[in-house]
């Protein structure tokens, strides 16, 4: 099986699926390792990493053997991103260095801004805390941080590089006074949440889509967990579009993602879940009829809100997001 790629401005090709590799609370480096080799064999080549998943060694090494077993470096597309206490000019490129030794690579394919405030909180804290330093976005200072990345791209280092949950209020600074635009905007999509507008925005403006939940995120952390969250898998048009197709309905939600122009990256450490996006992926299993249907139960339910990224005066995590 193989997969369509996905186009960005400057000709690169990204795999239309690639495999998250945030492990949340439930499941170790190792176990994440392990589904990285396995998604491999399964036809992966596309690796959606982090500094803060704190795994990246543990998957650098699966990327090693990777290469070693015969895999074509230029054939893999990997990403990973930075953290927001590495904001700071001084701190961009060294923390870049860092997970590049981790993941055992002499470049990225892709390189993102994970969000776009440096407001740090410690791993897996609860969600009313509250870092005492955080503060809203301020975009003279974002764009100090993306020249950074920009310096990364002009020593061949990246070859790509992008933003992570923006709106399109900020999308729109970025545009206007970045040297080299973003290749990819990495967003929150699935059926429950499509983000129209967003999306919209940035398609035209000639940026992919990446779409993390994109089922739903059914492992997520406790703490990103409200009782207003809906459960995509459980939609009856999914449900009744996955028994007439001989689907599963993560398998539908694959499926609309891909036939919708954005680029899922699902997390899973068990073969037969992520073997199953990537056959999803790898062909349109669904009408015209399907997706027009799905477009229709878009209920606007965020599922990552970034609580712990307030800062004082916030009004709610509504502030965020431009709302």
């Amino acid at each position: 099986m193989s997969v369509p790629f996905a186009q960005l401005w400057n000709g690169s090709k990204m795999p239309m699926i690639g495999l998250g590799t945030f492990g949340s609370d439930k499941y170790s480096g190792a176990d994440v390792a392990e589904a990285v080799l396995g998604a491999a064999e399964v036809g992966y080549r596309h690796f959606d990493c982090a500094a803060v998943y704190s795994n990246e060694a543990e998957v650098g090494r699966s990327l090693e053997q990777l290469i070693r077993g015969g895999i074509p470096r230029e054939k893999l597309w990997v990403t990973s991103k930075l953290w927001n206490d590495k904001h700071a000019e001084a701190d961009v490129i060294p923390a870049f260095e860092r997970s590049l030794t981790d993941l055992r690579l002499d470049y990225l394919d892709l390189y993102l801004v994970h969000w776009p405030f440096p407001n740090f909180h410690a791993p897996k804290v609860d969600v009313t805390s509250r870092d005492p330093h955080a503060k809203p976005y301020i975009h003279e200072d974002f764009m100090r941080t993306w020249h950074q990345l920009e310096v990364l791209v002009d020593r061949g280092l990246v070859k790509n590089i992008g933003t992570s949950n923006v709106t399109i209020t900020k999308l729109k600074q970025i545009l206007r006074d970045a040297d080299i635009k973003p290749g990819v905007n990495e967003m929150e999509l699935h059926p429950h949440f499509q983000q129209p507008a967003l999306f919209e925005y940035v398609v035209a403006n000639g940026i992919v889509p990446v779409g993390y939940c994109p089922i739903g995120s059914p492992s997520r952390p406790e703490r990103d967990r409200t009782p207003e969250d809906t459960v995509d898998m459980e939609d009856p048009v999914i449900l009744e579009i996955a028994a007439r197709r001989g689907l599963t309905p993560a398998s539908v939600c694959i499926a609309w993602a891909v036939q919708r122009g954005q680029v899922p990256i699902p997390f899973s450490v068990k073969r037969h879940q992520y073997e199953e996006s990537f056959k999803a992926a790898a062909g349109d299993l669904l009408s015209a009829e399907d997706m027009l249907a799905i477009s229709k139960i878009d209920r606007n339910c965020r599922l990552i809100k970034g609580q712990v990224f307030l800062w004082e005066g916030a009004p709610g995590w509504e502030a965020l997001w431009d709302e």
